[in-house]
């Protein structure tokens, strides 16, 4: 998702002449590797090292239902972006129910980047308080809104162009932090001796939560088939694009858990030794990250109202409109600050709906053969079945997790 609108800011341009393979993959190891990085450690802290496997399982899943929104397109060459898919399916209420689903999970995402950056500049300036006014704001509170105020402005641009230079961040913090832990575990002298526990089924729902929010990539799928030059090896683009993720994803979990065990936390980041370099590089790299992606990630909500209000595309009521998006993610990152739980309620109801079940919706509705029983009709249905579980337990458990931390 934090990819998608760098994507389509220059789609235009890559139609002239169109994007390569290579690019193409680098596009999509970016959109699959993005903050998610940071909980892989704990998810599986969560499962146990037998939830490794459904790390693998869900990545093959996803996989699988990339193919299936390539085949969609293939139908319809008028198809340009996930919206469009929905609203051939189903019509104009497909295409709106596609919409809000991805726009609100935008939001979800954009509120974690803020939790994000209060957890990670409490963690450099401990015992920090702030004063405004005669209001005196503790700690992760004051930082949240300290990193709001920085990135207000960045929320002002109305040209994604201005912001696409951020397209290196993903793939950039991933490698910076997988070799910090390593530094962390091997020069540090941490170690690397924990055993953690084989299985843990009381946190496997939470960590099949986040494992759906690290590989939906869904929605920028449809432009990055449209970039390319040769759109018949978007198959070949998506098997580079997951396995790359899922080593990097696997290499932080593994290295994590056994530096950390059970006693790891949301984000990796908050578990390293606070005073060595290895932290600071790791820390400050994850901190400044949000910073760049954060008005990419909210310019598509801007522009949907703009475009269903015309009257916002006049610059100070789009500032306001721009403006209120951030309050509102504000207020809801102050409320519910837990990054691992809000996480995993995005990965439940958003990402498993968005990348699991539309997919293999929306193929069965425009594909008539594949609703005839055979081997493709049987696994789109397990996927359907079990994306159907995970997102009802997943959900449950992730509210009855924040409600309790309320």
């Amino acid at each position: 998702m934090e990819s998608q609108n760098q994507l389509e800011v220059s789609n235009s341009e890559q139609h002239k002449k169109g994007t390569n393979f290579f690019k193409t993959c680098f596009n999509g190891i970016n959109s699959l590797t993005g903050i998610g990085i940071l909980s892989m450690p704990y998810a599986i802290s969560q499962g146990g090292w037998l939830s490794f496997i459904l790390l693998l399982l869900f990545a093959m899943i996803f996989w699988y239902t990339g193919l299936l929104l390539q085949r969609c397109m293939n139908k319809n060459s008028l198809i340009k972006s996930y919206p469009d898919i929905g609203e051939v399916a189903f019509g104009y209420r497909g295409r709106v129910l596609i919409a809000t689903f991805i726009y609100v999970e935008l939001f979800l995402v954009a509120v974690e980047l803020l939790i994000l950056e209060g957890d990670n500049l409490e963690k450099l300036f401990p015992n920090m308080n702030f004063k405004i006014g005669g209001l005196r704001i503790v700690g992760k509170s004051g930082f949240v809104l300290l990193a709001a105020l920085v990135i207000l402005p960045t929320t002002w641009l109305r040209s994604l162009e201005v912001l696409a230079y951020v397209s290196l961040g993903g793939v950039v913090v991933s490698i910076i932090l997988i070799g910090c832990i390593v530094w962390v575990g091997e020069v540090d002298g941490v170690g690397f001796d924990e055993r953690g526990h084989l299985v843990n089924w009381e946190g496997l729902p939470t960590a099949m939560s986040l494992f759906a929010f690290c590989y939906c990539a869904h929605a920028v799928m449809p432009t990055l088939i449209n970039s390319m030059n040769d759109r018949s090896q978007f198959s070949k683009v998506l098997i580079v694009c997951f396995v790359s993720s899922t080593v990097i994803y696997g290499t932080i979990a593994v290295l994590g858990y056994m530096i950390f065990g059970d006693y790891l936390m949301s984000e990796i980041t908050l578990n390293l030794p606070s005073k060595k370099i290895s932290t600071k590089v790791a820390v400050y790299t994850t901190v400044i990250n949000p910073f760049t992606k954060y008005g990419v990630l909210t310019t598509p909500i801007a522009n949907a109202i703009e475009e269903k209000w015309l009257l916002c595309k006049r610059k100070p009521i789009a500032i306001f409109v721009r403006t209120t998006i951030l309050v509102g993610a504000v207020l809801v990152a102050l409320f519910m600050p837990f990054f691992a739980y809000i996480m995993a309620f995005i990965g439940a109801s958003f990402s498993v709906t968005i990348s699991m079940l539309f997919p293999c919706i929306c193929y069965l509705k425009m594909n008539k053969t594949a609703r005839q029983f055979g081997l493709e009709f049987i696994i789109i249905i397990i996927i359907l079945v079990i994306g159907t579980f995970i997102g009802i337990l997943g959900t449950y458990v992730s509210i009855k997790h924040i409600a309790n931390h309320l």
